[in-house]
């Protein structure tokens, strides 16, 4: 049996006591010099308090008292830490801690990085078409005034949409016509706001909650107003197949998964990151796919020129999402023109608007 030497102090007086320390099989024994034992401390009801440097002062866990034993004796102090779990004069404890919280952190972020890439997009696909219209509405208000703000680059205000201003009526006029043409053969159950605004690239995106920009550029690179209405075609598609809602279900989600780590729950962060997410997507291969199936349906429905979108998409490169660049050559451009011409039909189509009109939607924005 280890033995040693220390002084106790019972916790009812001050005074301090010599004693005689004795180490058992299960506990610590203290005893006076007469042998009179004084306290019998399981070795796993030991816990180490702060002392001076060279001393191991002790006190029993739960107890109740303010006994306190104090060890001055290298020896005697090592045998008791080796014995009791909370005494860690050696910093091994400290260490498999230590250890254990890193590796807990490790498992967390991995963890948290297969959820964000894994979970939340899967989870997206399938909440996506569970959402009410009107959800889906408020959702895209919600974004729609983020993704304004970051298209409005010159602060114009209402003036960003076009075709109020002087010698503009006729052009939105031209416009609202085409698009309620597709709108009709669309029969979509939600409302859609459509608007062309004053941005020079060639594109048009979709929000949730059917609202549907088309940029002025898209209207200055196409050759006739059947081009236009494939693109916007196209993007009905996405707000019919809900790749939108999907989209922002994911940015949202990823952006309160990392909130909850970094303190963010206001959610303004959220509905930020949904916005640029949506402004800078580029949809997958079979997303894009599946719009311009939609698309070459609606165009055929309505009477037009399916042929159109994919004249389009070759002459824009096949980015018809901002952010999507795409070179002219690249395969997948011309896979999605092959399959767009595949399924258009043999009849006759019925321009969307007459030459007079199609001059006055490109005057739409102005000069033109």
């Amino acid at each position: 049996m280890t033995a040693g030497h220390g002084i106790f102090f019972d916790g009812a007086v001050s005074a301090r006591q010599e004693a005689k320390i004795a180490l058992g099989d299960t506990a610590l024994h203290v005893t006076n010099p007469d042998g009179r034992l004084l306290a019998e401390w399981p070795f796993g009801e030991i816990e180490e308090v702060a002392a001076p440097d060279g001393v191991l002062r002790l006190a029993r866990r739960n107890s109740g008292l303010l006994a306190r034993l104090e060890i001055r004796d290298a020896a005697l102090a090592t045998a008791i830490d080796e014995r009791a779990e909370a005494v860690d004069r050696s910093g091994s404890i400290h260490r498999r801690q230590r250890a254990s919280v890193i590796a807990w952190s490790v498992a967390a972020t991995v963890s948290l990085v297969l959820l964000g890439y894994y979970g939340v997009p899967a989870l997206a696909e399938r909440l996506a078409p569970l959402v009410p219209p009107e959800v889906e509405r408020r959702l895209g208000a919600a974004v729609d005034m983020q993704v304004r703000g970051m298209l409005d680059k010159n602060n114009l205000g209402e003036g960003f949409e076009c075709g109020a201003r002087p010698g503009e009526p006729p052009g939105k006029a031209a416009f609202e016509k085409m698009f309620g043409r597709l709108e009709r053969a669309a029969a979509l159950p939600v409302p859609l706001r459509p608007s062309v605004i004053r941005r020079e690239e060639a594109n048009a995106i979709a929000l949730p909650g059917g609202r549907i920009y088309v940029f002025e550029g898209l209207i200055a690179k196409a050759e006739n107003p059947d081009e236009v209405a494939g693109v916007i075609a196209h993007e009905l598609g996405h707000v019919a197949n809900r790749d939108n809602t999907t989209t922002l279900l994911q940015g949202a989600g990823l952006s309160l998964l990392f909130g909850m780590v970094l303190g963010d729950f206001v959610g303004g962060g959220a509905v930020v990151l949904a916005a640029r997410t949506l402004l800078q997507l580029s949809y997958s291969r079979d997303v894009e796919l599946g719009a311009d199936r939609y698309a070459a349906r609606l165009m055929d429905k309505a009477g037009g020129e399916v042929r159109a979108l994919g004249t389009m998409l070759e002459r824009i490169g096949g980015a018809t999402e901002p952010g999507a660049k795409i070179l002219l050559d690249h395969p997948e451009t011309k896979a999605r023109v092959a399959a767009i011409n595949a399924v258009a039909p043999k009849g006759t189509p019925v321009p969307f608007l007459d030459a007079a009109e199609w001059a006055a939607m490109r005057r739409i924005c102005g000069g033109r």
